[in-house]
């Protein structure tokens, strides 16, 4: 089964410890200290879509993409009510493709560390093309010491709904994490049980800040303390220059 499949409909109440506020306002801060004016913005593998609709809810014209259908889905509903909803695009990031361009783009909770290496070029391409110049790309990374600190365990989150067990695989030669899931969710008086299959990559900060200024990127900066920081998540940003090189 394919990774947000089944786990879609489970994610948002397994994931409540998640300080979307707290990326948020750190996107705001970002924001402020490159100056200019941001009114549109890019949610780049948007997910469940709870950080587009809090950051709509704050005055943000909003873009949101994910490969996954079914995780578009809980973002749509999610976004009923508001008085300018999100643009919802079903795009694998490689393939990204808007109407225009965004201020900023950013990509959240190891949406990059989802894509391999051979990925990344033709990704920060498009991002150069649907950044306006002098916007901004966000987004964050897992280190590579905090999935290996994962290896091997097993893990096991629930609430009154879904219990999930999910068991973590990191290959150090490949800089790769594999992640098994079963989902055990009550069906009347049975148990359903359903299985997912993740893959995450170890990205090195020095390759990324060599790609982006390869893609039009300038001004590359790692940020370590960001929000959830303590589990060893890097924020990586950039400015999109007038000029392209690549």
């Amino acid at each position: 089964m394919n990774a947000y499949s089944a786990l879609a409909n489970w994610y948002d109440g397994l994931t409540g410890d998640v300080p979307y506020e707290s990326f948020a306002d750190f996107y705001e801060s970002l924001f402020r200290k490159n100056g200019g004016e941001f009114t549109m913005l890019l949610d780049l593998c948007c997910g469940t879509g709870t950080l587009t609709r809090l950051m709509a809810e704050r005055g943000y014209e909003m873009i949101a993409s994910d490969a996954s259908e079914e995780m578009l889905m809980q973002a749509r509903e999610k976004s009923e009510g508001l008085s300018v909803p999100p643009l919802f695009l079903c795009q694998d990031a490689s393939e990204l493709d808007l109407y225009g361009t965004v201020d900023a783009a950013y990509c959240s909770l190891d949406g990059m560390n989802y894509l391999p290496s051979e990925d990344l070029p033709e990704v920060f391409r498009r991002l150069h093309l649907f950044v306006r110049p002098g916007g901004l790309l966000i987004f964050d990374i897992r280190s590579a010491e905090s999935f290996a600190e994962l290896d091997g365990q097993v893990f096991v989150d629930e609430n009154e709904e879904v219990l999930c067990l999910w068991r973590s695989d990191f290959e150090e030669e490949t800089q790769t994490m594999y992640y098994e899931m079963d989902l055990f969710s009550q069906q009347g008086s049975l148990w359903r049980r359903d299985h997912e299959e993740h893959i995450e990559y170890a990205h090195k900060v020095k390759e990324l800040f060599e790609l982006l200024e390869k893609s039009g990127f300038k001004y590359a900066e790692c940020i370590s303390d960001g929000p959830q920081a303590a589990e060893g998540r890097l924020f990586i940003t950039s400015i999109r220059s007038e000029e392209y090189n690549g």
